[in-house]
């Protein structure tokens, strides 16, 4: 009896060893594609959706996350925002930015996260991508809209990335701010959110 009980102990033992071997494998295995690779992150969020999403990036990749700033901040006021964003778009001006990166050249991987306004990409991003030259770095953009979609968003951003590497961004319907809803990502939004992220950032092979 006793040679028996010790025979499986054995065999526990051993089974154990290699039942830990196979998790550490599973593990490296998992490692996404990116770990040799610097990332950044950075995003524009007014009413903290795309603030959210840039978050749920971050815990999946990894590297830095930083929010712009303006030096003058736009209106509270929706119907002022709109109105001030849309004579930006008409004659080109770029807000200035608060918001300062150093050695932006170190990175090779730049997230750029922004809501659509006025169907277009924001002046702020336009600002961040006018100051700091993204050439031979990897761009992939990502969205939060009122339903409307990204608009030309995603096309200005590799217009004025034209010497980077644009990968398949990703976009969601966050808060409609002209109805007085703001922040969406939370609960049950929040879950399935996080799930379309994953499984974005696993297509473009950011992760495994």
């Amino acid at each position: 009896m006793k040679k028996i009980t010790a025979f499986w102990k054995l065999a526990t033992v051993i089974l154990c060893m290699f039942s830990g071997c196979s998790k550490a494998q599973e593990v490296v295995g998992n490692m996404d594609n990116t770990t040799d690779k610097k990332i950044l992150i950075v995003y524009l969020s007014r009413t903290k959706n795309t603030k959210a999403v840039a978050q749920m990036i971050h815990k999946n990749v990894g590297g830095s996350i930083i929010e712009l700033e303006l030096e003058k901040p736009y209106p509270t006021n929706y119907k002022e925002i709109v109105s001030q964003v849309a004579k930006e778009n008409e004659s080109g001006y770029l807000p200035e930015l608060r918001t300062e990166i150093e050695n932006i050249e170190k990175f090779d991987i730049v997230f750029l996260g922004f809501p659509t306004w006025g169907m277009q990409l924001p002046p702020p991003m336009k600002s961040f991508l006018k100051k700091y030259d993204l050439s031979g770095k990897t761009v992939v953009p990502f969205n939060t809209n009122a339903g409307y979609g990204i608009g030309s968003s995603f096309q200005t951003v590799k217009e004025l990335c034209p010497k980077s590497n644009i990968l398949e961004g990703f976009s969601v319907k966050g808060g409609i701010e002209r109805d007085g809803i703001l922040f969406v990502m939370e609960g049950k939004k929040e879950l399935e959110v996080q799930t379309d992220v994953e499984n974005w950032l696993k297509k473009i092979n950011m992760i495994n």
